[in-house]
């Protein structure tokens, strides 16, 4: 609702915040003590800052929560700092005067946008507020209805123009208002966008947030110039890319948030009795009691001693390689240990340590007669400061990592090369390690029977530092402020990771409190892993297989432990896409042998390569096509290429021999495709002396002809794969891509689902099965009306596994047969969606 005499306004005068995060602390805490929302919203705030900037302009903020906390709102309010003497808003550093923050549940704040952007106009009355000693002025101006804006926009649209509804489920807000913006300016020709009786320039973001469009507000764009035609289609596409974009990132955020708080909720309102509370972003879940210990290294010295050029040369050289060899040490150390996404950081380190246009800018200060290692720090820190003053947030995250590498080879240009720059052996045994932003170098090193988790001042949750502490299994707090850096080292401390919060000086009591906490966790983790090793089996007995869509060896033990029964796909295309040449025979059965044994026995199916339509590979040299979604693509290709297929199928071959695997081919539209394709892999066998081994051979089930064929296909195969994604936009005749028609592909739509009873029904006549490795088998309700319409193993997302199978045991086959055939009646997705309405509650408590 609009603010009006009833909505309430919490204000605190003449704020003293130290930078932007402590006044979206302190302006948040005031919505917590109001009772507008629960203390966790804080942290949504300060996430709302790493994704996007509130800054509205004319010296004001709007920090208001992410989409998928809402729930954390109890009632709709404001809270407002005034501060005086301004305080630098993000990495532009614009002044901010005013903090407005928003609690609102559904798109509620829109019409709080609307009403500050109008206010903004009037820049006497703003400055007046920024003085004023009267909180209820500053009440007054954000509840009482307002005079009409003088100096707006006729009431009229241009000539040319279109309509369109609104899709952004969180509404108009400023971070799509402001690519709008930057749209309108690429083109001549004048923007306008109306809703209702308003019009906006489309070229100013205050005016566009004025509009108060909500979800589905019904808008007019209109356009008048010499290029309006152009604009007015680059607008629509782009407002309808962004909104198909916040839908679908609000569904997953949503479900991830879910996934990550599951344990978190445990703790409730729980605020422990502490001498201080530091608030950050929570990084990495987990709850832990320990001893703060600072991690910041000491201070390089560095001289500008100059010892010739080729002396200094030599010496960046040196430092260079040996930086980069103990890069690759801890890379190789990552691998074997099963650290991945650890080892993926350190190879790009070892990036960076090859950057031309760095290594260019030192040699040519040392040409200038400067040290070497003067030159590197200088090069460096102009480096990480611009790097830090990127807007986009993840980016700018990525300067600990430019940081981290020029300080090893610094170290190493100092003859310190050797130090990592702290002392671990040092800390004690259950250190929190403080820091302003720890390094991932360090990160990457701790013992982990040591530390026992870490909170730092500046990162934030895509930050590296933030992924390897997700990978190293500890409770991890980032962006809590400089602060930070102050508080004195020895102190107990709590660590509250599910909610970003560092509790200094806790009372006995709360850390009895938090030890029996610590415990309960403990134990419902230990019921969550075994609850997600059970089978799928539903409540009358009728077991589901499921597996997991993985690609890599390394990625197989996660799997598992979240409760996948095997790999029902492993894309091949990988090995194609993310290199510039084709993989040799020798090199894939490397890849696919390694997956074999990961499984140790269980289920493989692999796909072959599958390229085209969304899928391009530059060193194939593929003839461009007008539709490649139609062209050759998936088997199509490979059939026209044996120096692609047959060196896949030769590696399949011998892989299969060291355990279980079958091979599966990729848009199958007829039955002769699949006759050539088993024609081609006996030839293989026949050459290689392998005809007495019977390797599983399916299809995967992508087109609308392939599922309509399903009972002649079958013969020929011993399973089938449907891909619900692009059976999805065969069938609706949809490019899931577009930006316009994305929302469309709707796999929950009657004629996707009728395709997929007709694929089950024609396996059945030949004793097929049948799997489902698309999107639709990860979703609560997709999975549930696949089980009713008789497929029999489902392949998904590691994230959701445990989810799906904890859904499945809820329910009785009979049950879900009962809503699949119902489902098949409905006339679109929207009516199956709310046919299964009796599951949603089921699905959000898992």
């Amino acid at each position: 609702m609009e603010p009006n005499a009833t909505t309430p306004v919490q204000v605190r005068l003449d704020a003293h915040p130290v930078d932007r995060d402590d006044a979206v602390r302190s302006a948040g805490a005031l919505l917590v003590q109001a009772g507008f929302c629960d203390a966790a919203y804080v942290d949504s705030l300060l996430r709302r800052e790493q994704v996007a900037t509130t800054w509205l302009g004319q010296g004001v903020a709007i920090p208001h929560g992410m989409v998928e906390d809402k729930g954390l709102v109890r009632r709709t309010g404001l809270a407002v700092l005034q501060v005086p003497q301004g305080v630098a808003w993000g990495s532009a550093g614009r002044p901010v005067q005013l903090v407005v923050a928003i609690a609102a549940a559904s798109d509620e704040h829109i019409a709080v946008l609307r009403r500050l952007t109008r206010l903004m106009r009037d820049e006497r009355r703003i400055a007046q507020l920024v003085r004023t000693p009267r909180a209820e002025d500053i009440v007054a101006a954000l509840t009482s209805d307002s005079a009409p804006e003088a100096g707006a926009l006729p009431a009229q649209d241009f000539a040319r123009g279109l309509d369109l509804t609104l899709n952004y489920p969180n509404g108009l807000h400023a971070r799509p208002a402001g690519q709008w913006a930057q749209l309108a300016a690429r083109f001549q020709a004048a923007l306008r966008v109306r809703h209702g009786d308003a019009v906006a320039d489309a070229g100013n973001v205050a005016a566009l947030l004025s509009l108060g469009a909500g979800r589905g507000a019904a808008l007019r764009l209109s356009a008048e110039g010499p290029d309006a035609d152009a604009a007015l289609a680059a607008l629509r596409e782009l407002v309808q890319r962004l909104g198909d974009e916040e839908t679908r990132q609000a569904g997953q955020a949503a479900a991830r948030q879910a996934q990550a708080q599951g344990l978190g909720r445990l703790l409730g309102d729980w605020q422990p009795a502490a001498r201080q509370t530091v608030c950050g972003i929570a990084a990495s879940p987990g709850l832990v009691i320990g001893t703060l210990v600072s991690a910041e290294a000491a201070t390089l010295e560095v001289a500008d001693a100059h010892l010739g050029i080729a002396e200094e040369a030599a010496r960046l050289d040196r430092a260079l390689n040996a930086a980069a060899a103990q890069i690759h040490a801890l890379a190789e150390q990552a691998r074997a240990q099963g650290r991945t996404e650890q080892a993926g950081i350190f190879d790009a380190h070892a990036q960076l340590l090859r950057d031309g246009a760095l290594l260019r800018e030192v040699s040519r200060l040392v040409v200038q007669a400067h040290g070497a290692a003067w030159a590197w720090r200088h090069v460096l820190s102009g480096r990480v400061a611009a790097q830090r003053a990127l807007p986009d947030a993840t980016l700018a995250a990525r300067a600990a990592d430019l940081q981290d590498v020029g300080e090893r080879v610094l170290r190493h240009l100092l003859g310190r090369g050797d130090e990592a720059g702290t002392d671990p052996s040092a800390w004690p045994r259950d250190a929190l390690l403080l820091a302003d932003d720890l390094s991932p170098s360090v990160t990457a090193q701790i013992d982990v029977q040591r530390v026992k988790g870490f909170c730092t001042a500046r990162g934030g949750p895509t930050a590296h530092t933030a992924i390897l502490a997700r990978a190293l299994g500890l409770p991890a707090v980032v962006a809590a402020g400089p602060g930070l850096l102050q508080l004195p080292p020895g102190e107990r401390a709590i660590l509250d990771g599910y909610r970003g919060r560092l509790h200094i000086a806790p009372t006995e009591a709360a850390l009895g409190e938090a030890r029996a906490l610590i415990d309960r966790l403990a134990r419902h983790q230990a019921e969550e892993a075994a609850s997600r090793l059970q089978p799928a089996t539903t409540t009358d007995g009728h077991t589901l297989e499921i597996a997991a869509n993985v690609n890599r060896a390394d990625q197989v033990p996660r799997a598992l432990e979240q409760g996948a029964e095997g790999v029902g796909l492993m894309r091949t295309e990988f090995l194609f896409l993310e290199r510039d040449h084709v993989p040799g025979e020798d090199e894939q059965f490397g890849v696919y042998q390694a997956m074999v044994q990961a499984l140790g026995g269980r289920p493989l199916i692999v796909r072959t390569l599958d390229i085209g339509g969304d899928k391009q590979v530059p060193h194939l040299n593929l003839p461009a096509e007008e539709n490649p979604f139609l062209g050759v693509r998936g088997a199509r290709l490979c059939l026209q290429r044996d120096d692609l297929l047959l060196p896949q199928l030769r590696a399949l071959v011998r892989a299969a021999q060291t355990g279980p695997l079958s091979i599966m081919f990729p848009m199958i539209s007829t039955v002769d495709e699949v006759r050539r394709l088993k024609a081609r892999l006996a030839e293989v066998q026949r050459a290689l002396g392998l005809t007495g081994t019977a390797i599983p051979v399916g299809i995967m089930i992508e087109v609308p002809s392939a599922a309509r064929l399903a009972d002649r296909l079958a013969p020929h195969v011993d399973f089938f794969s449907i891909g619900t994604n692009d059976l999805t936009q065969y069938t609706l005749a949809v490019d899931r891509q577009h930006p316009q028609l994305a929302g469309m592909a709707d796999s929950l739509h009657p004629a996707v689902l009728r395709l997929v009873a007709d694929t089950v029904t024609g396996a059945r006549r030949h004793g097929r099965w049948v799997g489902v490795c698309g999107g639709l088998a990860g979703e609560p309700l997709g999975a549930a009306l696949l089980a009713g319409l008789g497929v029999q193993e489902l392949s998904m997302s590691v994230g959701d596994l445990g989810a799906i199978k904890a859904l499945l045991r809820r329910h009785g086959l009979a049950e879900l047969q009962d809503l699949a055939r119902q489902a098949l009646d409905m006339d679109d997705g929207e009516q199956v969606r709310a046919l299964g309405a009796r599951l949603r509650s089921a699905a959000e408590g898992v």
